[in-house]
């Protein structure tokens, strides 16, 4: 474990601004592991983890093509506490897995590993520092209305759906703010690339 890079969670609300500031640290150099793309990954045709929740959730979670049709899915879980819970049993360990891997290989001189739910599965031991992207609640409700076409009670009930951001904060090691334009977010990873560097250069790191 001691040999493995130095590993920067980043998390943050839903429109928060995730995304951007992973695209800034990558652009200097910085591998990124996305594990929403990971979990899109496990679930490809012929992965183990898409057997299974066809055996779950039957066949109808599946396009004519055979890949996962997420929207099905979603809609039996959203309101289904148990068929969420059985969804993330049967994908989580393999997601976990697949991270680590491509962690192992990365390489760099340190690592953003993007984590929507870190701070909901409590996965900060898992990385070195946890960075939370951080903007108004008001703000992220106008960009998911603008962006995914929500309404403001739909946008609302995907906030509350996540940890609150007191919640996040609190276990924050790093904040970015993110309620200007993106040059501002460009100029704090910017600073954090500077400190992250120094950090991973550290001895017992």
């Amino acid at each position: 474990m001691a040999s493995r890079a130095f590993r920067v969670g980043l998390t943050g609300g839903i429109a928060s601004g995730k995304s951007t500031a992973a695209k800034f640290f990558g652009a200097l150099g910085v591998p990124i592991l996305d594990s929403d793309q990971i979990a899109r990954d496990v679930v490809e045709p012929g992965q183990p983890p898409l057997e299974r929740l066809v055996e779950r959730f039957g066949r109808g979670i599946l396009t004519a093509d055979g890949h996962l049709d997420r929207p099905a899915l979603r809609n039996i879980v959203f309101s289904d506490p148990k068929a969420r819970a059985d969804l993330e049993s049967l994908t989580h360990p393999a997601i976990g897995a697949a991270l680590e891997a491509r962690s192992a290989s990365a390489g760099g001189p340190y690592q953003i590993l993007v984590i929507p739910l870190l701070v909901e599965k409590g996965l900060s031991s898992h990385v070195d520092r946890v960075l939370v992207v951080d903007c108004d609640e008001a703000l992220q409700i106008r960009r998911l209305t603008q962006r995914d076409g929500s309404t403001p009670e739909q946008a609302q009930a995907i906030l509350n759906a996540q940890a609150g951001r007191a919640t996040r904060l609190k276990v924050a090691d790093d904040i970015i703010v993110n309620d200007a334009d993106m040059s501002a977010v460009q100029k704090q990873v910017a600073a954090l690339h500077a400190r992250y560097l120094e950090l991973a250069h550290q001895p017992g790191t």
